[in-house]
């Protein structure tokens, strides 16, 4: 995937805005991500599952919270949250958080070849608020929880090994996570008005049982570059870890977090905002704010978790109003690529594709009843960009 270098200023027809505090300066830039027309084409009316789509996809509801997964006797768990999925012979696994505290956990849905549910099982038990995460290189699922002095537990898809809980990847009120395999590190995301970006360097690649946990500081203005700098205690008590290092890099609310390409994007839901780190260079952008859309609507109302698709289109999870997924495109055009009708009082989380890429899975994490124990997990199959 190849994307063109977005604006590290906003800068309007001329003008210069504000990111950040810092005012930035750069007419040779491009702008963030506008909205323009989905390269899926517009949405059509609600199908059978109250989900508006493009033409040639379908949706089916692959399990409810508090009911049995069709065709197995598990019960599926409340508030679905981040999910991942993973090869599994000829089928895959689709695994989901469970955003509840107490109890919290893990849950997963295994299918065939052809997309029928085969079974579904608990992963890990007994953690608090598990919101999102992120797959490892080795087939592992690091659930995070979104909790004041929160663990990462790295978790068996399969079941068959014990959860272990990685003290040595900090404690905070964790959300996100997205491995690199180029760099060998693993980059994390703080639910926090004050929130820093992380990441973790493992001691030896593929063990997360020791080593060093790091922290953004932003570096010259007119850069926009970064460095890491370590946190001298990522037990994160009795001082937390966002306020050890000093000229770290605040941001809003960090959200999902996702990586490909010497690019990692995060999302932060107090402003509205998806970032880009150039890990080639170490210099961060804006990839889009809905506060510098320059015409039409802002398409996005509350950003969560992300993921990407082999065409480097991005898809991001609503946390607001809107309950859509929007796709942003390696050109930076944003727009709706799915919206589910009637569920205000949810929103939208866990979006995965299956291997092949064909299959996008995500959950209207309080779609029913509009309480935790509402929760919708779907498939989207179609013809995705590849």
């Amino acid at each position: 995937m190849e994307r063109r270098t977005l604006l590290r200023a906003a800068v309007l027809g001329g003008s210069t805005a504000v990111l950040g505090g810092t005012l930035w300066r750069g007419a040779a830039y491009a702008a963030p991500a506008q909205p323009g027309a989905s390269p899926y084409g517009p949405l059509g009316a609600p199908d059978a599952n109250g989900i508006r789509l493009p033409s040639g996809f379908t949706s089916r509801v692959i399990a409810r919270s508090g009911q049995r997964v069709s065709g197995t006797s598990y019960t599926w768990h409340n508030a679905p949250d981040g999910g991942a999925c993973y090869t599994d012979g000829t089928g895959w696994i689709y695994v989901s958080n469970s955003e509840i505290n107490p109890s919290g956990g893990a849950s997963a849905v295994k299918f065939s070849s052809t997309g029928a549910i085969t079974s579904a099982y608990r992963v890990l038990s007994n953690t608090r608020q598990n919101c999102a995460g992120g797959k490892t290189p080795w087939n592992t699922w690091l659930s995070c929880e979104e909790v004041s002095l929160g663990y990462v537990y790295e978790t068996d898809p399969w079941g068959v090994n014990a959860a272990v809980r990685r003290d040595a990847m900090g404690r905070f009120k964790h959300e996100a996570a997205a491995a690199d395999p180029v760099r060998k590190v693993i980059y994390l995301t703080e639910d926090e008005s004050n929130g820093r970006f992380y990441r973790f360097v493992p001691t030896t690649w593929g063990n997360l049982s020791s080593g060093t946990l790091q922290v953004m500081v932003a570096g010259s203005a007119a850069s926009g570059s970064f460095t890491w700098a370590n946190v001298p205690d990522p037990d994160g008590s009795p001082t937390t870890t966002r306020t050890q290092v000093s000229g770290s890099k605040s941001f809003n609310g960090g959200e999902g977090c996702h990586y490909a390409d010497d690019t990692v994007w995060f999302t932060t839901k107090g402003d509205n905002r998806v970032w880009q780190l150039n890990l080639t260079n170490n210099t961060y952008e804006l990839a889009y704010d809905d506060s510098l859309v320059t015409s039409g609507t802002a398409p996005l109302t509350g950003v969560d978790n992300i993921t990407g698709s082999s065409s480097g289109d991005l898809f991001v999870a609503e946390d607001g109003g809107n309950m859509e997924i929007c796709v942003i495109t390696p050109a930076d055009v944003i727009a709706p690529f799915l919206r589910v009708d009637n569920q205000s009082g949810s929103e939208i989380t866990g979006p995965a594709f299956s291997p092949d890429g064909t299959r996008l899975y995500f959950s209207s994490q309080r779609g029913t009843s509009g309480s935790s124990s509402g929760g919708i997990t779907y498939e989207v199959k179609g013809p995705f960009r590849s």
